[in-house]
């Protein structure tokens, strides 16, 4: 299989942070985050959410939450990639992580349910076309391979990993990648069980963080052969150049103490994309504002890029968006390497002791030609993306 990267034509997101790329760009460099109430969930929980503000549901009415915010993410990186969508000469996979939209989540359902012993359908049939790769390839067309991921919160990034995998192996010409997913009761009475939401706004790596806040969205791109880029003369300046992930297998829901798990995922994806730790430009850390995730996170971190290194903390903008964080935060690092910015780390003020190194608190320039973007999820699994800044296809 070779080991060369592939290009990255078009992007798209939604979240909390904006409504597009061009919209969350803006409020990063401002540093603006919106946060609200979980008031829409129907639950009782008061901690803050990063929900999104637009109308996602005119996408398509009939279909979950989950999907909305895919199709909105998908139809802005297909418009960016100038896609033509009748044609069928180019074999286009799916591989989309999703957590939420795996479950049948829809409290009325199960409370007429219960209540009466019978209950309307619509939930059901919901879910059971809702599979998200599937409803995907469905809507827009694709033949190519339908995958959908759901692997807790490194969903979205083994997504992108996986469709770099497919790519490599002349599977298919391009791939539709990334992540979505919904706000949803269930997830937020499961965090709110578990005792890791914050009662404000979250402070990733900040000496007085006190867990995370849930959040929505989906980031997802449109992944290319160097071949099929310029089959269709599309260039891009961005490419996937590596992908690692290692199952550490260590707690349910907490990350090993060593780290070793992180930093192998991490290991593997510098190898895999042929570069070593010192060509990293910067890293978009997944820094989900948890006591532990970040003492860990930053140690690996420091022990692998330096403690000088320079590290962006991107939850603060978005929240934790479970399924949808890789594949929007993979967006986050690609705009930031186009850009040559990364954005201040919302919510961080004081420098832990206790961890090795601090993520920047302002937009700071970005030198470097590639950069790393990590994800850390229950149940061990830890992965990495090496994505680069370079010519990639056809002019």
């Amino acid at each position: 299989m070779s080991k060369s990267p592939v290009c990255i034509t078009g992007m798209g997101v939604i979240s909390a942070a904006g409504c597009s790329c061009a919209d969350t760009l803006l409020h990063l460099q401002e540093g603006q985050r919106f946060v609200g109430d979980p008031a829409a969930c129907q639950t009782e929980i008061t901690k803050p959410v990063f929900a999104v503000d637009a109308d996602v549901a005119a996408k398509a009415p009939e279909d979950m939450r989950t999907l909305q915010l895919a199709f909105w993410a998908i139809d802005e990186a297909l418009s960016e990639a100038a896609f033509d969508l009748a044609d069928r000469t180019m074999r286009v996979g799916v591989c989309l992580g999703t957590t939420v939209a795996s479950q049948l989540n829809d409290i009325d359902f199960y409370r007429s349910l219960r209540a009466s012993g019978d209950a309307p359908m619509m939930a059901v049939h919901r879910y059971l076309r809702g599979n998200v790769a599937a409803a995907v390839a469905r809507r827009y067309g694709f033949l190519g391979p339908a995958l959908t991921i759901v692997n807790a919160c490194s969903s979205g990034t083994d997504a992108i990993g996986i469709a770099l995998g497919w790519l490599r192996a002349g599977l298919c010409d391009a791939v539709v990648a990334g992540g979505a997913d919904e706000l949803s009761r269930v997830p937020l009475s499961g965090f709110h069980a578990l005792g890791v939401m914050s009662d404000a706004p979250c402070a990733p790596f900040d000496r007085d963080r006190r867990g995370l806040n849930l959040g929505e969205g989906a980031g997802v791109v449109l992944m290319e052969t160097v071949a099929g880029a310029q089959r269709r003369g599309k260039a891009s300046l961005l490419t996937c150049n590596g992908y690692g992930t290692f199952g550490d297998a260590y707690h349910l829901t907490a990350p090993r103490e060593d780290g070793s798990g992180l930093r192998a995922a991490i290991l593997f994806a510098l190898q895999d994309a042929g570069v070593s730790s010192e060509a990293i430009g910067f890293v978009n850390a997944h820094g989900t504002a948890t006591p532990t995730n970040d003492v860990v996170e930053g140690a690996v971190l420091a022990d692998v890029f330096g403690s000088d290194c320079l590290v962006s903390a991107t939850k603060g903008f978005t929240g934790h968006t479970l399924g949808a964080a890789g594949g929007l935060e993979a967006v986050f690092s690609l705009l930031s390497l186009r850009e040559g910015w990364v954005p201040g780390s919302a919510g961080f003020v004081h420098r832990d002791p206790s961890i090795p190194l601090a993520p920047v608190r302002e937009v700071t320039s970005v030198t470097g030609s590639y950069a790393v973007s990590t994800s850390l999820a229950f149940g061990g699994n830890n992965s990495a993306l090496v994505f680069g800044r370079s010519a990639c296809g056809s002019h």
